[in-house]
């Protein structure tokens, strides 16, 4: 018999413990992503958080990654390393409340340090050998859509808990919906996903819960309600009347 959803997920919500932040003035605590949060609860199977660049949506998918035992810089529970300190003080404000199941396995996904975990992969084969794991290929010798495609069709299993820091940077929409697949096949198989997006493709995952950054905090939102979708939608819908309204010049005339 399927599991529940309900009961299929690791981790039920996090709480800010606002008692312990000094200053809410002060960075990551003065982002809006941050600044009026309380308890964010997270889908059992799959939360999106979803909102403009400089919103706080990637610190804070970083601090939920870190709280749950990860490397900042991405990787998984196993990573020590360090290439640069950079990650926020935002993990030691977070509390998790957990299921009574926990991970089988589990990866932080960021788009930004991704150069980093390869190159630690590589380093770690070398002491003991772990690439079959990724696919038997360094994911230095395949483009990054190729080695992200790898990491989750070869590291990512069932049972497991993934942070992802849009993955959608190095893939085409094709692979994103690739990608989709995938994240489907691990959800079925009682994997939680939390992931921080951009991509209107991703986020149309059903029955996903989409929480939205805005200056007054996260809310959530249905799909056709963020803007990723609506923008997309109307470019699609007339690309040349908007861009004749986005390169008019100052006079009006394109």
């Amino acid at each position: 018999m399927s599991m529940g959803l309900e009961t299929r997920g690791f981790v039920r919500c996090a709480t800010l413990l606002r008692e312990r932040v000094e200053s809410f003035a002060a960075y990551p605590f003065s982002l809006p992503a941050v600044r009026h949060l309380e308890t964010l609860p997270l889908h059992p199977a799959v939360t999106f958080i979803v909102g403009e660049n400089g919103s706080g949506k990637s610190t804070l998918i970083e601090a939920l990654a870190v709280a749950a035992g990860f490397n900042a810089e991405g990787g998984s529970r196993n990573f020590l390393f360090a290439t640069r300190a950079s990650h926020s003080a935002l993990h030691r404000c977070l509390r998790l409340t957990w299921n009574h199941r926990r991970p089988q396995t589990g990866f932080f996904l960021r788009a930004e340090s991704f150069y980093n975990v390869a190159t630690e992969i590589d380093r770690l084969d070398k002491i003991d050998p772990v690439l079959h794991a990724y696919g038997g290929r360094s994911l230095h010798e395949q483009s990054h859509g190729e080695s992200f495609i790898a990491l989750l069709k070869n590291r990512f299993g069932p049972g497991g808990l993934y942070f992802l820091d849009e993955p959608e940077a190095a893939l085409s929409p094709s692979r994103q919906l690739a990608a989709l697949v995938r994240i489907h096949d691990l959800v079925r198989a009682g994997s939680q996903f939390v992931i921080a997006t951009h991509s209107p493709i991703l986020m149309a995952y059903p029955d996903a819960t989409i929480l939205a950054v805005s200056e007054h905090g996260l809310a959530p939102v249905r799909y056709e309600e963020t803007e990723h979708h609506t923008l997309t939608r109307r470019f699609l819908n007339n690309p040349e009347g908007m861009l004749r309204e986005l390169l008019k010049d100052e006079e009006g005339a394109t």
